[in-house]
């Protein structure tokens, strides 16, 4: 007699994170891309647009990435945004606490990415792993059906 079973039984391992050099030539790549062409289309001195797109990055790379490569991708995108958003192009200025709130920004979109994919991860983890029967129980309780 032949059992028919589904594919998709048993446990599957969560997705492991991107390699932090990956994630970092990501981040150049990336923020080179968006600070040229923002400075392209919209024309330089824009520097809140390019922290917006920047920090937007920052959150897409921190979805495959491990939490020790977010203050190396925050630094990254904050180097392209000081160098070449912000005129003079091409110099590194430091204005206390301008550039310190962007990094903070940066910081946080990237650990936000990070974050958000790690609790993705670990909800679809305990609903492979969790009983279909305890599923529709705990579904009907939230909706009122007792």
């Amino acid at each position: 007699m032949i059992d028919w079973i589904p594919l998709a039984t048993g446990s599957r391992p969560v997705p492991q994170p991107v390699a932090t050099p990956l994630v970092w030539a990501g981040a150049f790549a990336g923020a080179l891309v968006l600070v040229a062409l923002i400075n392209t289309v919209v024309g330089p001195d824009r520097p809140e647009l390019a922290l917006t797109a920047l920090s937007l990055l920052a959150v897409v790379l921190g979805l495959c990435a491990r939490f020790t490569a977010a203050p190396g991708t925050a630094v990254l995108c904050w180097l392209f945004l000081n160098g070449f958003a912000i005129p003079p192009a091409g110099t590194l200025t430091w204005a206390g606490h301008r550039d310190t709130t962007w990094l903070a920004c940066l910081l946080t979109a990237a650990l936000l990415g990070t974050s958000l994919a790690r609790l993705a991860h670990a909800r679809a983890a305990y609903r492979r792993l969790a009983p279909e029967h305890g599923r529709h129980d705990d579904a009907d309780q939230v909706a009122g059906h007792h």
